[in-house]
């Protein structure tokens, strides 16, 4: 019987369909920022699968091949073993003179090729198909940064993220101490030497700790020292710098770094300057640099994580929930809608169980496949921009379109009472990606932003009404930092306020921000209204602020 045999007929007919299915995939689009968006990545996860799957073909491809090769070996073996012992004996038989001829001119042939024969085909075909559609550096650098946003945002420690500790998460993960290293790495790169000594401490704690990795110490060390000396740490940089000569004495750059930092700490005697001194003065620096820095910034991060200012017990009796029916709106006397006062100056207030599943799930599909890079009004230009400061994706729905956007489209001008005609299409902000946020920004456009939206034609934006279409595991939340106010995702529900005064004059008080996802999916929708079409809606008053 020849080596053939049937080699692997069954695995090679499953690793080609795996192929053709690959092919077959319908990947509506080309890379475009996979870490701006949870439903884009979702994609991935399935891409990975089926890499998976073909990678499993692979290994029974090459498992078959390896027991015939293993049968063919043993029978030989045995076969040799009885030859040897009696050769001319053996030989004397005619059948095996023949069958020794064919073994060494036909078979043995044929277990060359067998052997030589490449199995990885499949696999390799599905894996170039795929690469196509893989991140690249910048979804990994982005996806890094939205880690390092979410630890700052949140006040999460190395240790905690790294381990996974975070609330009301369902499939618990953790960093490896390689993991760590790659995050130092990246804040590295970005001269962020704050996260670079964070991540790389983390990293090298790991391994103390006896954790097996490829992870190298000394390059830890090299990267962990250098960034601490940034910071001004120069004692803390020699000690590391020691600690990587001991592991190697050669090191040509820690040789070098150390032989400076002794010049620099041999100047700083000469010239009196005590380490205290310095440390006192580095202190006082990076404390003219905190109160410098965005105190806004400082507010927002409070407030995502929900330490906001609280409302007097006064101003909180004043907040009620009530049935409203839109000002006697015929569509809603008989079914009024549930509404709640969620803040009183901006007045913002939620309405409940005001969209539903259905119509949820219906606005997410028409948006999926043209979900793009969020973006925002450039003041100088009045043109839309992607801007760092806003990572998420979105998408643009017209009333004609749907039968659905058109009636989500009407409940909200029965229930504002403004006129959506000159309105913004119906923006839906997909899902906001790893560490996804929209930082504090103005919905209208202000006095020094007169081209805001010129191109519109419809004045400024009157009114922002928000749904939540998704409940988020934990942070998520909109923030008013100049008041103090945060507004929770809640699926089913939207939040309404005027972002201008009656007068026309922009409401400074609305300035607003999505904080980021720490756990979760979110998924919103918002109608921005327009001066247009409101004359006779909302009559201007003679008081600027009123």
């Amino acid at each position: 019987m020849g080596v053939h045999g049937e080699v692997t007929a069954m695995a090679f007919n499953k690793m080609w369909y795996t192929v053709a299915l690959g092919l077959l995939l319908p990947f509506s689009y080309a890379h475009t920022d996979f870490f701006t968006s949870i439903g884009h990545m979702t994609d991935l996860i399935n891409t990975e699968k089926d890499l998976v799957v073909s990678l499993k073909d692979y290994i029974k491809a090459e498992e078959s091949k390896l027991e015939q090769i293993k049968k063919w070996a043993e029978k030989l073996d045995q076969l040799t073993d009885t030859a040897t012992k009696d050769p001319e004996g053996f030989l004397g038989h005619p059948v095996n003179a023949f069958k020794l001829m064919k073994r060494l001119n036909t078979e043995w042939g044929e277990l060359e090729s067998l052997v030589l024969k490449d199995m990885s085909d499949g696999f390799i075909s599905n894996m170039t198909i795929q690469r196509q559609f893989f991140p690249n550096d910048e979804d990994q650098t982005g996806a890094a940064k939205a880690l390092l946003r979410l630890q700052d945002t949140y006040n999460l420690d190395t240790d905690t993220l790294s381990r996974g500790n975070l609330p009301g998460v369902k499939h618990k993960s953790f960093l490896t101490a390689e993991d760590c290293f790659e995050l130092g790495k990246i804040a590295y790169t970005e001269a962020d030497y704050y996260h670079t000594e964070l991540w790389m401490e983390q990293a090298l704690k790991q391994l103390d700790e006896g954790e097996v990795s490829s992870a190298d110490k000394a390059y830890i060390l090299d990267y962990l020292s250098y960034a601490v000396y940034q910071q001004g740490d120069l004692g803390k940089a020699m000690m590391l710098t020691k600690r990587l000569l001991e592991l190697d004495p050669e090191h040509q750059r820690a040789n070098g770094n150390m032989k400076y930092f002794e010049y620099i700490m041999a100047k700083e005697k000469e010239a009196n300057k005590s380490s205290t001194d310095s440390e006192d003065q580095m202190e006082q620096e990076t404390e003219v640099k905190k109160k410098d820095y965005l105190p806004e910034r400082r507010k927002y991060e409070m407030l995502c994580r929900g330490e906001g200012l609280k409302m007097t017990p006064r101003r909180q009796k004043r907040l009620f929930c009530r049935y409203y029916d839109g000002n006697r709106n015929p569509r809603y006397i008989l079914g009024p809608v549930k509404q709640e006062d969620e803040w009183d100056k901006p007045r913002i207030v939620r309405f409940l169980d005001i969209i539903s599943d259905e119509e949820i799930e219906t606005v997410k599909e028409l948006a999926k496949p043209r979900l793009s890079r969020a973006t925002v009004h450039d003041p100088e230009t009045g043109k839309l921009t992607t801007a760092h400061y806003r990572v998420s994706k979105s998408a643009w729905l017209s009333g004609y379109e749907s039968p659905v956007v058109s009636r989500i489209n009407t409940r909200i001008q029965d229930l504002t009472g403004l006129d959506v005609s000159t309105a913004e299409e119906l923006q839906v902000n997909s899902n906001y990606g790893v560490g996804g946020q929209y930082e504090p920004h103005f919905d209208f456009g202000r006095k020094d932003e007169p081209d805001a939206f010129k191109e519109l034609g419809t004045g400024n934006r009157i009114a922002t009404w928000l749904f939540y279409m998704s409940d988020v595991s934990a942070g998520g939340a909109t923030v008013f930092p100049e008041v103090g106010a945060s507004v929770w995702p809640k699926k089913g529900t939207a939040v309404f306020w005027y972002n201008l005064f009656p007068s026309g004059e922009g409401d400074y008080s609305t300035r607003h921000a999505a904080c980021p996802v720490l756990v979760g999916n979110k998924w919103v929708s918002n109608k921005w209204l327009h001066e247009r079409g409101q004359e006779f809606r909302r009559p201007c008053t003679l008081s600027e602020l009123e």
